[in-house]
């Protein structure tokens, strides 16, 4: 079974290809299929995730998946959420995950309230007009360091820390990150949704 990813990023490819690995599915990434970026207007996840599945779907005919992801940091009232790729173009800087993290840690100075949480939300659907797309929420509440630690993972991993193991999500092995990570709680309760949905639960 092929599902066409509606993301260009790398590291979401790998990640959630590993995590959805029961499913024996392949993803695709839409660059790929030449399928440009869909609009992202909305404020919420799941809208935007919602738009990019079924743009994808719409332009390749498979069925498609889209994750919209970010950060909701308590002392800034849950921004940039949304808005979190483009978070260091607000203060002048290129857009990337480096840039991102410069510019939150430079944001945070001063800040004793450093709860944060980064959020997940995995949309589903068969075709672009499923009237029934699966859709799934991760979410898991760090605490922001006040530099990078560990060198793993993507994004804003060297800076999230998991209070329950004292680590960055940087400095954490592939699979332990995806066993407590925002993606991989997603991905978790998407693999359930569509074994019970799309595929035979008894299958593998």
């Amino acid at each position: 079974m092929k599902i066409v990813l509606a993301s260009n990023n790398a590291g979401k490819l790998a990640e959630l290809q590993t995590l959805l690995a029961p499913l024996k599915m392949t993803l695709v990434r839409q660059s790929e299929l030449n399928i440009p970026e869909a609009a992202e207007p909305f404020k919420t996840f799941v809208e935007n995730a919602l738009a990019k599945a079924r743009h994808a779907a719409q332009l390749s005919g498979m069925p498609a998946l889209a994750d919209d992801a970010g950060l909701c940091v308590d002392a800034f009232g849950g921004q940039p959420g949304v808005d979190t790729a483009y978070y260091a173009t607000r203060f002048g800087y290129p857009k990337g995950d480096d840039t991102n993290v410069t510019a939150l840690l430079a944001q945070m100075q001063g800040i004793a309230n450093r709860r944060a949480a980064m959020v997940s939300t995995l949309v589903a659907v068969r075709s672009a007009n499923d009237p029934e797309p699966l859709i799934a929420v991760g979410r898991v509440v760090v605490q922001i360091t006040p530099e990078r630690r560990g060198t793993n993972g993507f994004g804003f991993d060297p800076v999230m820390l998991l209070p329950e193991f004292g680590k960055t999500f940087a400095e954490l092995p592939p699979e332990v990150k995806n066993a407590h990570s925002h993606r991989g709680r997603a991905a978790q309760a998407m693999l359930a949704l569509m074994l019970e949905r799309w595929l035979d639960s008894a299958a593998p």
